[in-house]
Order: C-alpha cells, then structure tokens, then sequence
C-alpha cells in the first residue's frame, strides 16, 4: 500500500539521522543519554497519532503506549523494538538517501571517498532487484537495526487509530534502549506495558522468524600466578600466562565461533590479559541445547579443578555469569503465538522461515521474565556496518504483517 510505503520511507529516514548509538563498559542506565533524543520524538509521535497511555519512563528511557481495544473478547498482542544502534560503526552523521529501482550492480555510496558496496562481496543485494533501497554513504551505519521495525510499529498504530472500522483487541507498544549492548529490555515495566505476549520485531531477511535463541552465560576466569626473578625461577615461579594458555589449550579445537554454524554451540575467547603476576581471561559460552549448554558450563569448572590441583588451591578461580536462555522452552508453551505468526505472514503473500537465532534477542530474556516474545525480522540487511540498507518494500510488507497479526488475534478471542 503506498501510505505504508510513504510512510515507513519517511520515518527511517528521520529516526536514522537521530543519533542513539549505545556504548559498552557503562553501567550508566540508559549507556548514552543521547538515546532520549528519539525517545522523546517517539513520545510526542505517538501522542499526535492518537495512541492511548503514551508515557515516556524519563529514567530508564522506555517508551510505552497502547491503541486500546475497540472488542470485547479479543487476544491482546504487544509488540516491542529497541531504539539504539551498535556500537561497532559511527552512528553520528547518518545521511539516508534512497535508490530507487535497483537494477543488480554495484552501489556507490560515495564518490568521494570510493566507497562502493558490491554485489560480489554482499550478494544479497540480488535479491531486491526492482525494489527500492535506503542507503547510507558509506561512512556511517543506518541503524535499520531497529529504527526499521519503530518505522513499521508506528506506521501500524497510526493506521489502526486512523481505522476504526477495524476490529482490534488491545495492542501494546514498547520501545526500549541498549538491545545492542546486552541491555535485555530489563526495564521494561511488564505491569504498564499489560500485554501478556508479544514480539521482538529485530532480524534481517523479511519474512523470517525466531522462536529458539542461544543459551548463553559469561566466564570470567582469574588465575594468580607467582613472579620471581628467571635466574632463581625453578621450583618457584607459577607463570599465570602460561596457565592460561593451558586453560585454553583444554578446550575442544573446533568449537569455536569461526568453526560452527546451525546448532552448533562453541565457546569464544573474548580478552585475555595476563603476566607472569596475574592473568584473566573473559569468554562467552553459548549453546541451542539446554542439556549441551550445561555440560559446556560444568567442563569450564572441571578444567578450574584440574589445574587448582596442578598448581595449588585458589590459583584459578572461575565466574559463571548467566546472560540469556532460550526463549524456546517459554514460546512452546504457548504455540498459538507462532502458529498466527506464520499465518500472517503467509497471508502476507510470503512463505515464513525459521531460523534458530545464532544470539539472543530482548525476547530471550523477556520469555524468561514471564512475558512469551517470540521475534519476527525487520528486513534491513548488513546491519551494525557501513553498508546496511533497508529495502522499503520490507518495512511496507511489515506492516501488512503486523496488521494481519492483529486480526488473527482478534478474531482467536471470538471463536
């Protein structure tokens, strides 16, 4: 429809140029201030559509708002997306412009600077021959990741409003910060936002879908080691480097990041700092498989015990920290949730594709908070670098989608 075209082209294109790049190491809530500065667009903007209960947490930085229901009967559905964009390329500057028509060659991005983003290098381009792409000029990331899916949410709640011959049980919006750095929706007030489902819109590929993330947990592994002079080392000197290269050396060659794919879990070296003194290692373990995932968990701490007894009590001492769990275990409990998923964006004219989510998702940790969230894509492609891109037929499909959703939900309350 060319409203949701215009409409979803519009509004990327004005979130994207709204810096709110999120940042690493800070326990600063949200981690950059200048995440209130689409917040507060987002706010004001879904006051002038009409939306019901718009309120803006000005500690946490969380936008809500509701279109409340116009039936008696109808499931409610909610549908949530995060306002900040990665930290691995600039978000300060952004300048979206829009080819239309792509015809399959290479894109300039900028003459000035050479930048060109090549078919050869990113064939996914080929798939929107015909289709109408926004850009960046190859300086900057788009931060389709997420302000695609905000563009979608707002375009549907502003046509709901605008409708209301259109039969709708009550739909809950949520945006939050820091998706990017690990933030998991945390603050997000389950009580105010009232829905008791909804989905993450967050992924590339329309039409896509995730119901299964990795599980995942944090090590911290500190090894304290005794320096003496090399000249009078031997029988004394426990080299805390060494030990940690012997930690690793414990761990299965092939699983690792670089070497799995599909299903396959791993573990991944993230920092390791260390002298003769002291030596700390950071690692991410991550796991489809609950029963895979504990066992990776239990072998970190049987390495941690073979080397205490090699080297002495207490010289190595390992931290598990829980980060996210599959958002699985919660969403097949609720089937329903993914069977009108798949309806909507089979009515949609597209055939749905699932994939098991090599990462986590705000849903991860909301399924496990007691809220069922299962994520459906946004469609930008190459997100988090210079050369992402949103094809606007996908944010206009998205809100057919979401629509359909609605309906679905809708009609199930009066069977």
């Amino acid at each position: 429809m060319k409203e949701f075209y215009d409409k979803t082209k519009e509004r990327l294109i004005r979130y994207a140029k709204i810096d709110t790049q999120s940042k690493n190491g800070t326990d600063a809530v949200p981690t950059t201030a200048k995440q209130f500065d689409l917040a507060r667009v987002l706010y004001e903007e879904m006051k002038q559509i009409g939306m019901d209960n718009v309120w803006l947490d000005e500690e946490k930085c969380v936008v809500y708002g509701t279109v409340e229901a116009n039936m008696e009967g109808a499931l409610p559905v909610g549908y949530i997306a995060h306002m900040d964009t990665a930290p691995d390329a600039s978000g300060t500057d952004v300048k979206p412009w829009v080819l239309e028509n792509y015809d399959g060659s290479d894109i300039v991005l900028n003459k000035e600077k050479n930048i060109i983003m090549k078919t050869e290098e990113f064939p996914n381009l080929l798939n929107y021959i015909g289709q109408d792409l926004i850009l960046t000029d190859g300086t900057t990331l788009l931060g389709g990741d997420d302000k695609a899916s905000i563009a979608a949410i707002m375009t549907m709640c502003e046509y709901v409003v605008k409708h209301p011959e259109i039969r709708h049980g009550l739909i809950s919006i949520a945006y939050t910060p820091d998706e990017e750095v690990g933030g998991l929706a945390r603050d997000l007030d389950l009580v105010r936002f009232r829905s008791p489902v909804a989905y993450t819109l967050d992924g590339d590929w329309l039409g896509y879908y995730e119901d299964e993330t990795f599980n995942a947990s944090h090590a911290r592994i500190e090894i304290s080691g005794i320096s003496v002079h090399t000249g009078t080392a031997k029988g004394i000197m426990k080299n805390a480097a060494d030990i940690g290269v012997e930690f690793m050396s414990k761990l299965p060659a092939f699983e690792k990041p670089q070497y799995t794919d599909g299903r396959e879990g791993f573990y991944h070296l993230v920092s390791f700092n260390g002298t003769c003194e002291e030596c700390e290692l950071q690692m991410i373990i991550r796991d489809h498989s609950l029963e895979q995932f504990e066992i990776r968990e239990e072998y970190l701490r049987k390495i941690t015990d073979h080397l205490n007894g090699k080297y002495g009590a207490g010289t190595v001492r390992l931290t598990l920290t829980e980060q996210y769990r599959s958002m699985k275990q919660v969403i097949d409990t609720v089937p329903y949730m993914i069977d009108y998923l798949k309806q909507a964006i089979t009515d949609c004219g597209i055939e749905p594709k699932s994939l098991a989510f090599r990462g986590g998702t705000d849903g991860s940790a909301l399924s496990h908070r007691g809220l069922p969230c299962p994520n459906l894509s946004a469609g930008y492609e190459n997100a988090h670098g210079r050369f992402e891109y949103v094809p606007i037929q996908s944010m206009e499909k998205n809100v057919e989608i979401l629509l359909r959703l609605n309906e679905l939900y809708a009609s199930a309350g009066n069977k």
